[in-house]
């Protein structure tokens, strides 16, 4: 998997085409050029600029609200819920 794919998944779970699209289109650029180039020097100065943009992007991110244990205590509820209604209606 090149560094342009890589980054280009990246970008997507960060939703950073909606949060930051400008410099999501030079990630996707540095990333392209990182895999298109042979010089050393060039794809060390790329991952550099690159590194620096990513961390950018990721502080940039919505935060993605995860269930607490209070939700999961729920779910394991509505599950144990739904299998004893199955089973008691046959």
């Amino acid at each position: 998997m090149s560094v342009a794919d890589k980054i280009a998944t990246e970008l997507e779970d960060l939703h950073a085409d909606e949060t930051s699209p400008g410099m999501a289109a030079v990630a996707r650029a540095l990333a392209r050029s990182i895999d298109e180039t042979d010089a050393l020097t060039a794809r060390a100065v790329g991952a550099d600029k690159l590194r620096s943009i990513m961390a950018d992007l990721r502080k940039l991110a919505p935060v993605e609200s995860k269930g607490d244990a209070v939700d999961d205590i729920a779910e394991q509820r509505a599950k144990r819920r739904a299998a004893a209604r199955e089973q008691s209606t046959g």
